[in-house]
């Protein structure tokens, strides 16, 4: 059963990694070469911390701390392969179903790594971004998001853009409220599909070119369904803690490969 365990363990755990964290380049110029038509956009669902920390042996807070450190280092492959916009299906509204130890070690563990990464994200040019039921997240969190992002703001690199307290359903539950407000107050006309898009947490954003599912599971479990229309998937067995760079490239190039139709005959992107 998970336990509590204080800010200070955690800081002193993630000031001993494993290993020391990579900054790049993570490939070589013939890598970055095979890539002529990389996805602008990638979404990830992060999977597998949680067993990685059962097959390791460890506490489960370490599989966390770990799954946060492969974050940081695959937005900064992303950024070197070219990739406009990155999102991580950091936490869900069903994840609140956990043991509420867990919860709150894990909304300790963002809040943390936040503080933690902040002025190396910043310095590498990416722009942190936050989607989902925000005002339901603890106030430090709330706190520690909104000074993160301003810190980044600036960035032009890569939008690194973190789910959490976000579902699919609840997003669009949400977004059919600010419409229905509008529409009532006489400001909005009609209701088309790009109305709805643009009351989307994700309206600053293009749809995601490609999804990106880490353990081997095969469903998008509540994660920008309303955006994943037409998004190709990939599968990558890897656990999340030990998903690299070069799987982040492997699943870029086997996009690449497809040819994308979006319902018609004529392929695309």
């Amino acid at each position: 059963m998970p336990i509590e365990i204080s800010d200070h363990a955690i800081e002193s755990a993630l000031k001993k990694q494993k290993a020391p964290l990579k900054e790049g380049p993570f490939f070589s110029k013939a890598e970055l070469s095979s890539l002529n038509n990389p996805p602008k956009h990638i979404a990830i669902i992060p999977d597998g911390n949680r067993r990685w920390a059962h097959e390791h042996n460890v506490p489960y807070v370490k599989g966390y701390l770990e799954g946060a450190q492969t974050i940081k280092e695959i937005a900064l492959a992303a950024k070197e392969l070219g990739i406009n916009v990155l999102t991580i299906y950091s936490f869900s509204t069903e994840n609140w179903k956990r043991p509420p130890e867990e919860s709150s070690t894990v909304m300790r563990l963002f809040d943390i790594h936040l503080k933690y990464y902040a002025e190396s994200l910043s310095h590498a040019g990416i722009r942190l971004h936050v989607i989902g039921d925000i005002l339901n997240l603890p106030k430090f969190l709330q706190t520690t998001i909104k000074n993160v992002c301003q810190k980044t703001a600036s960035g032009s690199s890569l939008d690194l853009v973190f789910a959490m307290n976000y579902g699919g359903r609840d997003e669009i539950v949400r977004a059919f409220k600010k419409l229905f407000t509008l529409y009532h107050e006489g400001k909005l006309p009609t209701i088309s599909e790009e109305t709805i898009s643009k009351a989307l947490d994700t309206s600053l954003w293009p749809d995601p070119d490609l999804i990106i599912r880490t353990s081997g599971e095969q469903r998008l479990s509540n994660f920008l369904l309303w955006q994943s229309n037409y998004a190709e998937v990939f599968i990558d067995p890897v656990l999340w803690p030990d998903f690299t760079p070069k799987n982040l490239l492997n699943a870029t190039l086997s996009y690449q490969s497809r040819k994308r139709r979006g319902g018609g005959g004529q392929a695309f992107g």
